[in-house]
């Protein structure tokens, strides 16, 4: 089968488009042709370091089943997504249905091979009918970022009606999700973004207010807007370059939860100013079953919508990485393996 392959890390020249050998599966296993692979930052994070050697990459995917496990549960030709986070079952968090904390949660596609290729193996347990409303490429835009948004908003966050929140990075993957979860809920959504284009989308999908932060200081702005009092949450996936920005737009009290460092991992904080204003910070890593499930049901009853930005060949995944790397999309960039 063909897939896309690094062998070392590096840049994006360590991506090669070539033959490899069709995965094997075992107990339990389910093997997929690939129809549609979405991107994550994550993909890029493995290729620079931290996966097993060689390596597919691709969490995100959405396919047809072309053998099925030994116990029935899927039948050839079923349309399936993939819900790509891999727990135990058996530890004390598993136990006590917090699986985020399992000690050997995997992520399909980083710790596994995944779905930048022709046919990908994954367990059963981990596979969900396909929304009859949704095409393939919707569908592997969904699991990772809309579900990461779920966990930060409604779990983390707990957004409601008179919540109002930040969200950083409107044209991301999560971010595109948050803004439309935060909508849902009521809530009133204060969203940064690069350019004039990206805002009229933001507006689309549910934001209330839209900042473009390469014209003005954030969280002056945000205070303006909040009439000085500052945002109760923020939902932060970028790190290092928004941190404190986040810091200086919460009321007192407030929370900031924090699943991603795409633009670093080390920074200066001011102490003091957590204690004295009481910032809440949680960390939100992954998500559960239950909260993928509350995502499809969303998205079959409409009042979610994945946005797609651009769909490349699987030949071309040098292409999407570097479409990713300069950050002009708005929503996911997909693979299509059709």
């Amino acid at each position: 089968m063909k897939a896309v392959v690094f062998h070392e890390y590096g840049g994006l020249d360590k991506l090669s488009y070539e033959d490899v050998e069709m995965p094997k599966v075992k107990h339990g296993e389910v093997l997929l042709r690939v129809k549609a692979s979405a991107l994550n930052h994550i993909d890029i994070w493995g290729r620079m370091g931290g996966v097993p050697l060689p390596h597919i990459s691709g969490s995100d995917i959405a396919g047809e089943v072309v053998e099925p496990d030994d116990e029935n549960r899927f039948q050839i030709g079923d349309k399936v997504i993939v819900f790509p986070a891999i727990s135990c079952g058996r530890c004390e968090p598993c136990i006590h249905n917090k699986p985020t904390q399992c000690a050997i949660r995997q992520l399909i596609g980083y710790h596994t091979d995944g779905g930048y290729a022709e046919y990908v193996k994954v367990p059963a347990n981990n596979l969900f009918p396909l929304p009859l409303n949704l095409s393939f490429e919707e569908a592997a835009a969904l699991p990772l970022s809309a579900s990461t948004a779920w966990h930060m908003l409604v779990t983390k966050g707990e957004v409601k009606p008179t919540t109002t929140v930040l969200i950083h990075g409107a044209g991301s993957g999560v971010s595109t999700y948050a803004i439309q979860i935060g909508k849902l809920f009521g809530a009133k959504v204060i969203a940064t973004t690069s350019s004039d284009e990206k805002a009229r989308k933001a507006f689309d999908i549910g934001a209330s207010n839209v900042i473009n932060y390469k014209d003005c200081n954030v969280a002056e702005e945000v205070m303006s807007i909040t009439k000085g009092k500052g945002v109760d949450l923020v939902i932060d996936h970028v790190g290092a370059a928004t941190f404190n920005i986040s810091l200086n737009s919460l009321r007192r009290g407030g929370k900031i939860v924090l699943a991603g460092v795409t633009s670093g991992k080390e920074m200066k904080i001011d102490l003091q100013h957590l204690y004295r204003e009481e910032v809440i910070i949680e960390g939100s890593y992954l998500f559960e079953r239950g909260e993928f499930s509350s995502v499809m049901e969303m998205v079959q009853e409409r009042r979610l919508k994945p946005i797609v930005s651009e769909v490349f060949q699987l030949k071309d995944a040098s292409k999407a990485q570097q479409a990713m790397e300069e950050a002009k999309h708005f929503g996911k960039l997909i693979l299509n393996n059709n």
